[in-house]
């Protein structure tokens, strides 16, 4: 096959290849244990769907938001079969995540029907159009009738399970866990890493970034104690924060957007092909807020009518000082994941199933990539807070592979991880708690993020030393992204495959 269509070829027959590993478990979702969590489920993923990914132009478009209104009571009901029948097989999630699942759903449910983002998506973008037809009743009516009861369906079934649930973090507990767990490393990380050297991984790099981060401290004038604990006092410095109010986040919201207009400037010294998407920074709605990570990217409509979204958790402003900001923006905005996956989606002749394929350990090496070419823009030349910033996000990353695999392979208790996380990183409890708890709904991806990172590196070095004088950042970073997400041996031999035809 012709060097292309090989690399498609490769990358989908690993993708289902890894899908029918994880499907011989017969609970879960894929490689994950848990249907129903803080991070997943309809409850969760719908109501954003409908409010910022369902267009509505027309009575059609209207018609059909009200049908897939009533299909979300369905598959809630559905997913609630599911999670008794994998209690039945065994399978329940630990107390803390139906906890923090049973808040959220409480907290949707709370809102009044006339209130809620299911009716007033629909009442608002109907009347500004001018689109006839009483869609507030009939929205209104499927949300008290369908979707609120298959809620409290949802509810009542976690809440017959929580009596019983342990506190166990690790999905070693499950039936056939440690081989689950195995099969999730390989579907995010794509490679055969085990557990103990993604472990040994992630304790060797947060060492390492450890020293750097001390030396920036030092240069503050913060010398007395661990790193972790001279960090996270920076981080509660309030001339550091913004208000905890309406308006403190739309500050956040405000800066953000400002970081990303400051970069385009420099862009084309280091890219050669550029998005044309516009990416937007939003924030997390609210009644999923609670159990969300502190950010996530949703990438645009296939048909351009959709920009790339930058999703930001502001429940609480303490959680986010100034100094953390830009690393993050560029992580989930310009040039992390839009840059990536916006092009995908702008790429012609790349087939759908390409577009639409996940390769965690790809995307989001290439966004800790990204991280790390901002500090190398020089982005943080005179600002060394904000290049603690960017340390303490990759020390964040490390500390991840070190905690993932403690909790799945190796007995770690949440309570053990977070004090990790929060000793490593200096980073707000809150938000590390979120974090541990995640990894425990989420087993294996966490550890996606170094190993990839690793990757592109090694690939980019190689690059320049095989190239010497002509090496050229931007030609590298175009055969990567260019390449669409693939897993990380199919990324290797294409970029070999280009070295190889530049001697």
């Amino acid at each position: 096959l012709p060097a292309a269509v090989l690399a498609n070829y490769d990358t989908v027959e690993f993708q289902l290849q890894t899908l029918a590993q994880a499907a011989r478990f017969p609970y879960g979702n894929g490689p994950l244990p848990y249907v129903v969590t803080q991070l997943m489920g309809s409850y969760e993923a719908i109501p954003t769907f409908l409010d910022r990914q369902h267009a509505i132009r027309n009575e059609q478009d209207a018609q059909a938001y009200l049908a897939r209104l009533r299909a979300f009571a369905r598959v809630l009901d559905q997913e609630t079969e599911c999670i008794r029948h994998d209690a039945g097989q065994g399978v329940v999630p630990p107390d803390f995540i139906i906890d923090r699942t049973l808040e959220q759903l409480r907290a949707f449910r709370a809102i009044a029907p006339a209130e809620s983002v299911l009716v007033t998506s629909i009442v608002t973008r109907t009347r500004e159009l001018g689109i006839s037809g009483d869609y507030e009743t009939q929205a209104i009516r499927l949300v008290e009738q369908e979707v609120y009861p298959a809620i409290e369906r949802q509810i009542a079934e976690l809440q017959r399970l929580r009596a019983d649930a342990v506190h166990d973090a690790g999905i070693h507990r499950l039936p056939d866990g440690e081989a689950l767990y195995q099969v999730a490393l390989r579907f995010f990380t794509t490679t055969d890493m085990t557990a103990r050297e993604i472990h040994e991984l992630g304790r060797a790099q947060a060492e390492e970034l450890a020293a750097r981060m001390d030396a920036i401290l030092r240069s503050q004038g913060l010398t007395e104690g661990p790193v972790g604990q001279r960090v996270r006092a920076l981080g509660e410095d309030p001339q550091h924060l913004f208000p905890n109010t309406d308006e403190g986040r739309q500050q956040i919201l405000d800066y953000c957007n400002s970081l990303i207009a400051g970069l385009q400037p420099l862009l084309p010294k280091y890219f050669g092909v550029l998005p044309r998407t516009p990416v937007e920074v939003r924030r997390i709605p609210a009644y999923t807020e609670a159990g969300a990570p502190g950010g996530y990217y949703q990438r645009p409509a296939l048909d351009g009518s959709r920009p790339g979204a930058f999703y930001i958790n502001l429940r609480d402003t303490g959680e986010l000082p100034r100094w953390t900001l830009p690393t993050l923006t560029y992580h989930e905005a310009a040039p992390g994941h839009h840059f990536q996956l916006a092009l995908v989606q702008e790429m012609q002749d790349l087939p759908l199933i390409r577009k639409l394929g996940f390769f965690s350990a790809n995307t989001e090496g290439w966004a800790l990539y990204a991280e790390q070419l901002c500090d190398e823009m020089g982005l943080y030349e005179n600002d060394p807070l904000g290049r603690l910033g960017y340390l303490q996000a990759a020390i964040f990353r490390a500390a991840r592979c070190v905690v993932d695999t403690g909790i799945h392979a190796m007995g770690w208790s949440r309570e053990r991880a977070i004090e990790y996380m929060i000793e490593t990183t200096g980073d707000h409890p809150a938000a590390m708690t979120s974090e541990v708890e995640r990894y425990c709904a989420f087993p294996g991806q966490a550890t996606s993020y170094k190993v990839g990172h690793t990757m592109w590196l090694r690939l980019r070095e190689r690059a320049r030393a095989r190239l010497g004088d002509r090496f050229d950042i931007r030609a590298f970073h175009d055969v990567g992204l260019t390449a669409a997400p693939m897993p990380l041996a199919v990324l290797e031999r294409v970029v070999n495959a280009w070295l190889a035809a530049q001697v």
